[in-house]
């Protein structure tokens, strides 16, 4: 059966085109994007997608029309959303191509169709909601430390499995019993937060809010260093955990949240700094197909990571180059969701930056993690030998450094060791005490 490879009458990225949630238009378009990716297979070594595609078809001597139902649900389960085959497509939208193919939006649209048939699941309902977890862990006293000691107690981790899926052997992340937020708003009075080198809200994210509230203190005060005005209000998760367990419905709504909180400080000026990559290309990237509309697009515009934020001061010469000490030797590993946003590799030319025989070795390779995915019991071996070679790059006594920080917990459970954030990196180098090698003298500027 030939099969055309321009888009059908189905295709459809958005959930706002009503042939979203048709099945039978998703199918047409499956059948027609798995045929191009099949004669194709400029993708055959990244995510277990496409292998897993690949052999089925191989299977009906090419012709994907054969592929049966579960077959076609291993190739959009065993697909992680990590967008590096988007990245290295030629017949994307971004591209301008006729094919129009946009892969890891066509499998998220098949697991929304299946969440609408058949509803969400536990599991999907717990990792989907990461705010719930979070308020609960500062609700009581002891109750973040007394969730983080389950989390370490083989039996309860067992437990924890069997009802909810969860592999007893992942790493999860700490919760905090201060947010970040609660500290931010205990700095007012405290810190100049209101410069004239820039403004700036930072969209702390989720998981930096109450799981690692120092990527957002090492944040604070960098970009105290640079004499920057920051604004932080916190309010709800941008919606992407909920997306990736195909939950549309919910991650319309805090998306539509997240733009009329965010849009009144862009309409003032503000850039808005979203600190996790994922966080970031979801509000740059996902948004406007997710809620549309012009605020949607405005704020998508005005939204930059941190370290692309901080590489514009120093092209500008407004960055504040005054770093006291070095790490010297980093290995750092640029997560997939900042490599799909196009803006080139700043966090290593932040940290290039800081100069006096920093040296910073780049790890290109998918670390595996993905949002839940490495979570899920089904998939946490997976996870692990996805992300090997990205283990490989980063082993060695070099300091270890990534953007994201799931990647962070995927790396910990790999090589024993937790990388840090860049922006921690650059916070301790901008003090005489931060790293053991004191930063030598620059030249005079000629």
């Amino acid at each position: 059966m030939t099969i055309k490879a321009t888009p059908t009458a189905g295709l459809s990225y958005s959930p706002l085109d009503p042939h979203y949630f048709d099945a039978d238009k998703l199918h047409m378009e499956l059948e027609r994007v798995f045929d191009i990716c099949h004669g194709c297979r400029l993708c055959f070594n990244l995510c277990p997608s496409f292998p897993a595609l690949f052999q089925s078809v191989d299977q009906y001597d090419g012709d994907v029309t054969r592929l049966t139902a579960a077959q076609t649900a291993h190739v959009v389960d065993t697909c992680y959303q990590c967008k590096v085959c988007y990245i290295k497509c030629p017949y994307t939208p971004d591209d301008g191509h006729e094919f129009q193919l946009d892969f890891p939006r066509l499998m998220a649209r098949a697991k929304a169709q299946r969440v609408r048939r058949r509803g969400l699941a536990l599991r999907e309902r717990m990792l989907g909601n990461p705010d719930l977890i979070g308020r609960l862990a500062t609700l009581l006293p002891g109750m973040a430390a007394l969730t983080n000691l389950g989390n370490r107690i083989a039996p309860l981790r067992w437990l924890m499995e069997k009802v909810a899926g969860i592999h007893r052997h992942k790493i999860l992340p700490d919760l905090h019993a201060q947010s970040f937020q609660a500290w931010f708003d205990r700095q007012h009075g405290k810190r100049k937060l209101d410069g004239d080198n820039g403004k700036v809200f930072l969209f702390t994210t989720c998981f930096v809010n109450f799981n690692n509230p120092d990527v957002g203190k090492a944040a604070i005060a960098v970009f105290e260093k640079n004499n920057l005005t920051v604004k932080c209000d916190y309010k709800q998760c941008c919606g992407m955990p909920a997306l990736d367990g195909g939950d549309v419905a919910t991650a319309q709504k805090l998306a539509r949240a997240n733009v009329a909180q965010l849009m009144p400080y862009v309409r003032e000026g503000y850039t808005i700094l979203a600190v996790n990559p994922t966080c970031s290309m979801m509000l740059r990237k996902e948004y406007p197909a997710l809620v549309g509309g012009e605020d949607a697009r405005a704020l998508a515009a005005a939204v930059m990571d941190p370290n692309e934020y901080l590489n514009t001061l120093r092209k500008d010469g407004r960055l504040n180059t005054d770093f006291r000490s070095t790490p010297g030797a980093i290995n750092y590993h640029v997560p997939c969701h900042l490599r799909a946003q196009n803006i080139g590799y700043r966090s290593r030319d932040m940290l290039r930056s800081i100069g006096g025989g920093t040296e910073v070795e780049l790890v290109a390779e998918c670390c595996g993690h993905d949002g839940t995915w490495a979570m899920k019991k089904e998939f946490f071996e997976m996870s692990l030998h996805a992300g090997r070679k990205a283990f490989d790059g980063m082993r060695g006594e070099a300091l270890m450094a990534t953007d994201c920080p799931l990647a962070a917990l995927q790396f910990q459970q790999a090589t024993g060791t937790r990388p840090l954030h860049p922006l921690q990196i650059l916070e301790r180098a901008y003090r005489d005490d931060g790293f053991p090698t004191p930063v030598a003298p620059r030249p005079p500027e000629s």
